[in-house]
């Protein structure tokens, strides 16, 4: 589990750094910081549970809003036909960047989740 979690550090680590020219890196710096963090903590067995259950509800309730936004996921995949996300992102096609957004949050739980499970053992 240590090397799960120094992998998703460095993962996190560089998708912070990448946000230099995403729309939104005020909100997604912190956010990939305090995933981080997380992991880095838990390469040190150091277990916060108020850290994850705060993380965890502010993720999961931008999750939701990314979700059913006018031009979140459920429009990507409706109305969009589940376009390819990985081309590039286009002002005019704003469900792609959300639905990028809303999957990066689901790994960022996803590593929660499985730190949550390995350190209250």
């Amino acid at each position: 589990m240590k090397v799960f979690n120094i992998i998703f550090c460095v993962l996190f680590i560089i998708s912070a750094l990448l946000q230099y020219n995403d729309p939104d890196p005020i909100i997604w710096v912190p956010i990939y910081i305090y995933a981080a963090y997380l992991c880095y903590a838990a390469t040190k067995k150091q277990f916060n549970p108020t850290l994850h259950i705060v993380g965890g509800l502010v993720f999961v309730a931008y999750a939701i809003y990314l979700l059913v936004d006018d031009t979140g996921v459920i429009s990507w995949a409706g109305e969009h036909g589940a376009e390819n996300i990985a081309q590039s992102m286009h002002a005019t096609k704003p469900w792609i960047e959300e639905t990028r957004e809303f999957f990066g949050l689901g790994i960022i739980l996803f590593t929660m989740a499985a730190n949550w499970i390995w350190l209250k053992k």
